[in-house]
């Protein structure tokens, strides 16, 4: 993850263009559904993703901890 900060400008009809660095990194592709959030005073855009782009991501994480007593 990269953390070099890109200025990107509001267009007339305010859209703006997600610099190809972000896209990239993100595996962004046209079309791609965002959720447009506020959030103290700052714009966040995240991804959509589709549930079945989720499997195995959490493939190898440690199961193997004491569980409260009122959790399956």
């Amino acid at each position: 993850m990269r953390n070099d900060m890109q200025t990107v400008t509001l267009s007339p009809k305010f859209q703006v263009v997600i610099p190809k660095s972000v896209r990239e990194a993100l595996r962004l592709k046209p079309g791609q559904k965002m959720h447009v959030i506020e959030y103290e005073g700052r714009i966040e855009l995240i991804p959509d993703v589709d549930v079945k782009e989720l499997r195995g991501f959490l493939k190898g994480i440690n199961t193997s901890f004491q569980r409260e007593n009122d959790r399956l």
